[in-house]
């Protein structure tokens, strides 16, 4: 066990471990329309996204004042939101949560043990139960950096006489990481896009090999489809056998488009081929451009990623809007160097968690978020499309420390 009293020590050797576009006037006018529209839904759908978090929260506004506000655009630092995409989220909130509950089976599992722990709180026994606490958090991959600032915080109450009771601990524990979760990574509601009515949304997914960008990119574009966008898909892993083929059947089940992407293509050239032709169609919302898989210690194949990137900003300097991480659960704080690498080097935005009902070690996360102060959000919870989940760090948590059932 570890003794939380040489916390210190323990937590500096863990840490050395831890490692020309025109198509006439009249075609110009019809698409811009038609995005205009498009806007509105999304904006509006945003509204009610917005809503449901804050009445989790207790942060509903009063009826007039969310008239007042009705026609705000939220914003990030690109424009308006398309969290208008996470319409589903109002119509069946219950199936969404229950969706993430069974995702995290395999963390919560680990995690319960906790419960025993504080069923026996004693406030002279505290040093012990932090050690234990420490101990739990370590097992599904909180990262020793996390969980000791975790339980400094719940040091810091009980000194304070905030805790004085298990339940107390546990409802602390849980603000504390949601804290972590909105503070440091920001609102993963929130997505970039393109302020210029003629300019389409571009996301570029990244990730390494089997990470699941491919699955994720077909699960988005039936996540922007549900808000009413018309996506155009892009093959640019150009490495992996039949990888275009995949996307094409994705493409074909969500309602998207692929770009032309001609034989023998250098993927940089795909990738500003297919942007062209987007702006050039003039009715593109939202461009989803895949890549190839590489490890992040490659740094030749990274560096050709970034010509990727670079391919893309050529063609229209505010692109690409989004920048997403694929990171497969399973790896647990491996998944910690990848986002540090490709962080480093794409200017990530924003983190796709991925298989997370395949694993016990879904506290990485929440390291990752910690020490990149990038928001996680997506998450996948299962294979089918609809189990891409909007990151929503409440019932995240939520369904991580479910709170237990009391006899009646």
């Amino acid at each position: 066990m570890i003794n939380y009293r040489k916390q210190n020590a323990t937590t500096t050797t863990m840490r050395k471990k831890d490692t020309s576009r025109t198509r006439g006037e009249i075609g110009v006018a019809v698409a811009a329309q038609h995005r205009r529209r498009a806007r509105e839904r999304v904006e509006e759908m945003n509204m009610n996204n917005n809503y449901n978090v804050n009445r989790r929260r207790g942060l509903t506004h009063s009826s007039s004042s969310s008239s007042s506000r009705g026609r705000e655009r939220v914003i990030m630092s690109a424009g308006f939101s398309l969290s208008k995409l996470t319409s589903v989220l109002k119509k069946k909130t219950q199936s969404d949560f229950d969706r993430v509950i069974s995702g995290t089976s395999k963390t919560r599992e680990k995690l319960s043990y906790m419960d025993e722990v504080l069923g026996l709180w004693r406030l002279e026994d505290l040093d012990d139960t932090l050690d234990e606490l420490e101990e739990t958090l370590l097992s599904v991959d909180f990262g020793p950096k996390t969980a000791g600032k975790v339980l400094d915080t719940i040091r810091e109450l009980v000194e304070d006489g905030k805790i004085k009771t298990g339940e107390d601990c546990k409802r602390a524990l849980k603000e504390t990481i949601v804290n972590i979760l909105v503070n440091d990574g920001g609102d993963p509601t929130k997505m970039n896009v393109s302020e210029d009515e003629k300019i389409p949304t571009c996301v570029l997914i990244i990730g390494v090999n089997g990470g699941g960008k491919t699955t994720t990119i077909g699960k988005l574009s039936n996540w922007y489809k549900n808000a009413g966008a018309k996506v155009m898909m892009v093959p640019g892993d150009t490495f992996r056998a039949a990888a275009a083929e995949q996307l094409q059947t994705w493409a074909d089940r969500t309602g998207a488009i692929m770009s032309k992407s001609p034989p023998n293509t250098k993927p940089g050239a795909v990738s500003y081929k297919a942007v062209d032709e987007a702006i050039t169609m003039g009715d593109i919302d939202v461009i989803l451009a895949d890549t190839s898989g590489r490890l992040h210690t490659n740094l030749d194949l990274m560096d050709e990623l970034v010509g990727v990137k670079n391919s893309i900003k050529k063609r229209e300097p505010s692109m690409p809007h989004e920048v997403l991480l694929v990171l497969d659960g399973t790896t647990g704080l491996n998944m910690l160097n990848q986002a540090r690498e490709f962080g480093q080097q794409l200017g990530v935005t924003g983190i796709i968690l991925t298989k997370l009902d395949g694993t016990a070690r879904g506290g990485a996360v929440i390291s990752v978020v910690d020490e990149m102060k990038i928001p996680v959000k997506f998450v996948g919870v299962g294979e089918t499309m609809e189990d891409l989940q909007v990151f929503e760090p409440i019932s995240f948590v939520d369904a991580l420390f479910p709170e237990e059932e009391k006899d009646s």
